[in-house]
């Protein structure tokens, strides 16, 4: 329980938010301890990054107005109201006293400056240091959150990191001023779980150390369990429920805290299945729940037929490093020398921690990529014999799902102009009138309406986007998905419809998918097979019942240990996620050895000792 010993850092109250006449959030009110964390949940759309962004007073640049509340924070000198307070007083605030990990990196990061400018630029800001020591002190953040190389690290874009290692960047940042109270908005969304863990590790750490209170706003309820001390639940801007995380779990209250709760993932719950399944999901019905859908099995795999997609000995390696006359003299190791098949109707899961080639595979395969060497192959035909027009028509056939779903819609075009572009492309349905049914029939299937069809994508939070970029892939009707962290974005309940919308899409149209992701407990329920890449090399694979019920190669074992358990009663110990994280970068001529794999039972192999 709260120590009422102990005065709140933070204190929100009745917040009420407004976008022109449209109210996001009503009434709102809770208050954070320092040394405590309160976690905010409920699913997308339901306030908690607007909540976040008001604090931090960005809300305005958005169209925000507060037509009532205060948001009280404990300075030295006493309470200050930071609604009150001018955007010139708040700068001195922001980033120093009261910092903030955003959602999204790659829109939170500036592409023109390198990672060591931009961590340098809050400490020199800040804390007044000189460009070399806010430099050193940069290398340090970077080592604390884990990546690899952190010197080299200081002079890289934001384009050339892995979605994982800009969070951990933005991670960096907001740490660098050690501030009183952290607001981290799906700080680990974008993160594998043995890098989550060891984030939340860290943040744990350092918030015992600088006594700060931890706001933190997730959809995944394994973090929450794990990391939260006080929970409040929001549902359609409003505070639903509030309580200690132990008793919220425990004995949850309101009809949208247990079908929340109901809606989570849990690792080891598919034990003894051959197959994925669909399961039945709690849905909000007026002010109650009720189930929606049937238990079905998902034996749509063709094992019978010819592989739909065929990948043989793929090599895909980055410059990364020159000398002064453009000779290279270190690469990137993205992927080295992956093999694999996927057959028609059948989910083939890509897992492996930030930085291990998951997504470079995919990106390959989509073309976006060239390959160094290896063979791919389409329904038997391999890539590079394909005429540029067969090779266009593949675009069609395969569709990428994207893992930041902002970055890949226009913002100068409505999402219905964006949904009908694929169809326009390739001819697929000719009339305007067809062509907008279709857009507006996509919509729905993705559980949005057609009146969204003429909004932008600012208009959307982040677990909307991502379901208009799924609806986008399904234009085209493609053979195969390629959903790169698809549903790392999405809240638990909207989670469960769009997982059980993929099985539906498969069994009706025979879609393949190459599920790249870092949510076991969602490959488990939705994969046919999984395959755990380790520095660009297969680790092991084998059908979803081999590599999750008997993992075998050691990197898997760590990888299933640290998935968070929607469990607070279950403490973990962190003493397994020790130990520096290998870097895939090595010298022009210092090739890493490839292992070679054996099979241990039909269909799972696994690679000798890494």
């Amino acid at each position: 329980m709260t120590d009422t010993s102990f005065s709140p850092i933070l204190t929100v109250e009745n917040l009420s938010v407004e976008f022109g006449h449209t109210r996001v959030i009503d009434g709102l009110n809770f208050s954070v301890m320092a040394g405590r964390t309160l976690a905010i949940v409920g699913e997308s759309g339901s306030g908690k990054s607007v909540t976040s962004q008001s604090i931090m007073r960005l809300a305005e640049s958005t169209g925000a107005s507060y037509p009532s509340g205060r948001i009280l924070f404990s300075t030295e000198n006493g309470e200050i109201d930071l609604l009150s307070q001018s955007q010139e007083e708040m700068r001195s605030i922001r980033g120093k006293d009261i910092a903030m990990i955003f959602q999204e990196p790659m829109t939170s990061l500036n592409p023109v400056f390198t990672v060591g400018d931009q961590i340098s630029e809050s400490l020199s800001l800040h804390k007044k240091l000189s460009k070399t020591e806010a430099l050193k002190e940069s290398v340090k953040l970077l080592k604390m959150v884990r990546l690899p190389d952190a010197e080299d690290m200081l002079k890289r874009y934001p384009h050339q990191l892995s979605g994982g290692m800009r969070q951990r960047v933005m991670i960096a940042m907001a740490l660098a001023c050690r501030p009183k109270v952290l607001i981290a908005d799906e700080p680990t969304t974008a993160l594998d779980v043995t890098i989550q863990a060891q984030i939340l590790t860290i943040l744990n750490d350092l918030q015992k150390e600088l006594n700060m209170a931890v706001i933190f706003i997730t959809h995944d309820m394994g973090v929450v369990a794990e990391i939260a001390d006080d929970v409040v639940v929001m549902w359609k801007g409003k505070k639903v429920e509030q309580g200690p995380v132990k008793e919220l779990f425990a004995n949850p209250q309101h009809p949208y805290t247990k079908a929340l709760l109901a809606a989570v993932p849990k690792l080891g719950s598919m034990t003894g299945e051959r197959f994925p399944k669909r399961f039945p999901i709690t849905v909000m019905d007026g002010d109650g729940i009720r189930l929606v859908g049937e238990e079905k099995t998902q034996e749509t795999a063709r094992y019978d037929k010819q592989p739909l997609l065929s990948v043989r000995n793929l090599v895909t390696r980055f410059d990364s490093k020159k000398r002064f006359f453009g000779r290279v003299t270190h690469r990137v190791h993205a992927v080295e020398e992956v093999s694999f098949d996927i057959f028609h109707g059948e989910t083939l899961a890509l897992v492996g921690e930030s930085g291990s080639g998951k997504s470079t595979i995919g990106r390959t395969i989509q073309q976006l990529q060239q390959a160094t060497s290896g063979d791919i192959s389409f329904e038997g035909n391999p890539f590079s014999a394909m005429s540029k027009a067969e090779k266009q028509r593949l675009r069609q056939e395969i569709q990428y799902i994207f893992q930041d779903p902002l970055a890949s819609l226009d913002p100068r075009k409505t999402i219905g102009f964006s949904i009908a572009e694929p169809i326009k492309t390739h001819n697929l349905i000719r009339g305007e009138q067809k062509i907008q049914q279709r857009v507006h029939e996509l919509l729905e299937r993705v559980g949005l309406t057609k009146e969204h069809a003429e909004r932008y994508p600012h208009q959307f939070s982040g677990g909307q986007r991502q379901r208009i970029c799924i609806a986008r892939a399904l234009a085209s009707n493609p053979k195969l998905i390629i959903a790169d962290e698809a549903l790392s974005a999405l809240d638990v309940s909207i989670q469960a419809q769009i997982i059980n919308l993929f099985m539906e899409l498969q069994e009706e149209h025979g879609i393949a998918y190459l599920f790249i992701s870092h949510d076991m407990a969602v490959v488990e329920k939705m994969s046919h097979r999984v395959a755990v890449l380790y520095l660009g090399q297969v680790a092991e694979l084998g059908s979803r019942q081999q590599v999750l019920e008997t993992p075998t190669h050691p990197y898997t074992q760590r990888l299933l240990s640290a998935v968070p358990v929607a469990d607070p009663t279950i403490v973990r110990s962190s003493g397994r996620l020790s130990g520096e994280i290998p870097s895939p970068v090595r010298q022009v001529g210092n090739e890493p050895t490839i292992v070679p794999h054996r099979e241990i039972a039909p269909g799972h192999f696994v690679a000798g000792t890494l």
